[in-house]
């Protein structure tokens, strides 16, 4: 009997009778990994036999299922072990016919809960290769128990409970056009929902999952000014401020001043279609005029110098870029010193600012908004950060459900622990 309570702690695994352990050999060609495998034959604990695997509701056996398998635990030392034990069916009056529950692995897995818990644990830690190589399993695997472990955590854990102010945004995340909405908790710090898409369709589904209840309690949502976020937005929870990030404000305005810029830069050539002397003076300017005054170079500052002499319009195009970055860290006086941008803008006959100025002026409310309530979206560009890195480790996966579940494991407050170990 001790021997058998001995083998289950190191199996990590409970409500479970261990009948006997052997040693198998197995083919050093397979895999590389060895000759012999420890092969641990189990059942279930009296009272977890016999039960639906997906509800744990106690059901009538159907069969003997497809006979005795195997599950892949944690390695002894060096040498891998499995669970070995029978895998009836049971006929469940809400799931119909499945596998029986067993308490050592998780419904359709082919791995423990303790093998399963520490890959998802050291996905939120290591690298790739690492846990490639530590626990000897392909990547896709890893995408796998990591989305199998997040689907636990959901079923437990109201991840959107008591959400007040939320940020909301859209990364890329695998070339042609592939997105993923995410929707960050400014409170809290946390990732607390991502799908893949980035509509009306994709937006609704968050909103559907918080409710009407919890939709009306929301008070701020941060965003960008993009119609398929804004439009869902008033839909669901009208009475939120809406507020946008004054960087993509900024970002509109250097957007502008490079247009100008490459105008400029094309009629100093004429036409000709080949570099000129006038050309050739705004060579790399762009980084002069992107970069903020304080940041400039004693180089990008003489040739910012000598833009102003030289080119004007493309001066003048820079100074409203400049005094609309600064207009917006005005505090309280933020709405009077943008209205002064604004006719300012309107009086610059550059076309590429007067157009700005009229989208100031159309999401004029969620600009001030941003100032009124010390509210921006930095919050969200930052977990966006995060998550191309985890992209980039995420290659491999076949679509993005595993992704999001590693995002989700890794940034919505809820990381895996090691099994049998005391947090600290």
């Amino acid at each position: 009997m001790r021997s058998t309570r001995i083998w289950a702690r190191l199996l990590g695994v409970e409500k479970t009778v261990i009948e006997a352990v052997e040693a198998e050999e197995s083919d050093p060609h397979a895999d590389g990994w060895g000759d012999v495998l420890i092969v641990v034959h189990a059942r279930p604990a009296r009272g977890r036999r016999g039960r639906c695997g997906i509800c744990e509701r106690r059901c009538a056996k159907y069969d003997n299922g497809e006979g005795r398998r195997r599950w892949r635990a944690l390695d002894l030392g060096t040498l891998q072990a499995v669970i070995e034990a029978e895998a009836p069916r049971v006929f469940c009056p809400e799931h119909g016919v499945t596998v029986a529950s067993v308490p050592w692995a998780r419904h359709g897995a082919g791995h423990t809960r303790a093998f399963d818990d520490t890959v998802a644990w050291l996905a939120t830690h290591c690298s790739k290769t690492t846990i490639m190589q530590l626990m000897r399993i392909g990547w896709r695997t890893v995408g796998g128990i990591c989305t199998r472990v997040w689907v636990d955590v959901e079923e437990r854990v109201d991840l959107l409970a008591g959400l007040r102010r939320i940020g909301i945004d859209e990364i890329s995340y695998k070339r042609h056009h592939k997105y993923l909405t995410v929707v960050v908790d400014h409170d809290s710090g946390r990732l607390v929902w991502a799908a893949a898409g980035r509509d009306k369709e994709t937006l609704r589904k968050f909103f559907d999952l918080l409710g009407t209840e919890r939709s009306a309690r929301i008070t701020h949502v941060t965003a960008d000014a993009a119609e398929w976020i804004s439009g869902v937005v008033a839909e669901r929870c009208p009475q939120a401020v809406r507020v946008m990030d004054p960087f993509h404000v900024v970002q509109w305005a250097t957007d502008a001043l490079d247009q100008v810029r490459r105008e400029v830069w094309n009629t100093e050539r004429g036409g000709k279609g080949r570099s000129t002397a006038g050309s050739k003076s705004l060579k790399k300017a762009r980084w002069a005029l992107w970069k903020n005054p304080e940041d400039l170079t004693a180089g990008q500052q003489a040739q910012l110098a000598f833009i102003a002499k030289a080119h004007p319009i493309l001066h003048r195009a820079y100074l409203l870029k400049e005094g609309l970055r600064t207009a917006l860290k005005q505090g309280t006086d933020t709405a009077e010193e943008l209205w002064d941008w604004v006719q300012w803008a309107r009086r610059s006959r550059l076309a590429p600012f007067v157009k700005l100025q009229r989208s100031i002026v159309t999401h004029w409310d969620a600009i001030i908004a941003a100032a009124d309530h010390g509210l921006s979206n930095g919050l969200v560009e930052s977990m966006n950060t995060k998550i191309r890195l985890i992209t980039r480790m995420a290659f491999g996966f076949k679509d993005a459900a595993p992704l999001i579940a590693l995002a989700m494991l890794s940034f919505g407050g809820h990381r895996p622990q090691l099994p049998h170990r005391q947090t600290t």
